[in-house]
């Protein structure tokens, strides 16, 4: 296969069944869990209709303002995929509207991860269809290529493999390495019960804050 034209389709996706217990939990959760490292880059906003997102990766590469494979890339994922694309991070060129992604809600994609720019935002508002971006720009994409699907990709700073774990919401997008979202998850399902126990103490009448003063003691802090 000759690289920045090719296509592989034969790989293993995160379960479903983690994917729904991580669409209960918040993205920063999932966050803190993994020690803040997999955590997209801020500047992706969410434009559809559909706010909190959970699913397996289904990785797309294209020349920053080009569409051609993520034309593809919609044409070939399966329902519930979460489409993951590495535009170089490109705001001069819209790489997907409303008419791109009103076929991929009909495919039953659950998800576009752009990392570059979309338009047409109010039709995206519409559609119930996750839509997460670094922009908006009404100018509009090529179809030449080049392009890849299926192969590990960069988008929003980090790797992102084939298969893996994306969890979207109000905050943004993490990425869960998929041989590790079992643990993850559980991992992140008992932070979140901790966070509602401290929520609770705070409604009550406040929490132990003496950790505090603590490590500004042991860093050597002084008051005057």
């Amino acid at each position: 296969m000759m690289v920045g034209f090719r296509i592989r389709l034969d790989f293993t996706r995160v379960e479903a069944t983690l994917a729904a217990r991580a669409a209960k939990l918040p993205a920063a959760n999932l966050g803190d869990v993994m020690n803040r490292m997999q955590a997209m880059r801020g500047g992706f906003q969410p434009y559809g209709g559909r706010k909190v997102v959970a699913g397996p990766a289904f990785v797309v590469r294209g020349r920053a303002g080009d569409n051609l494979m993520l034309h593809e890339a919609i044409d070939l994922a399966q329902p519930g995929d979460v489409v993951v694309c590495d535009s170089g991070g490109e705001l001069g060129t819209a790489i997907m509207g409303d008419i791109m992604a009103r076929h991929a809600e009909k495919r039953g994609i659950a998800a576009m991860i752009i990392d570059g720019a979309i338009r047409d935002v109010p039709g995206l508002a519409e559609l119930d269809l996750g839509v997460w971006a670094r922009g908006v720009t009404p100018a509009g994409p090529y179809k030449d290529g080049p392009g890849e699907i299926g192969y590990p990709i960069s988008c929003g700073g980090l790797v992102v493999m084939p298969g893996d774990l994306i969890v979207a919401d109000a905050d943004g997008v993490v990425v869960v390495p998929r041989e590790d979202a079992s643990q993850i998850v559980a991992a992140a399902e008992a932070h979140a019960t901790k966070e509602a126990v401290m929520i609770a103490s705070i409604a009550e009448g406040g929490i132990d804050r003496g950790w505090v003063s603590e490590t500004l003691k042991a860093k050597g802090v002084t008051r005057s």
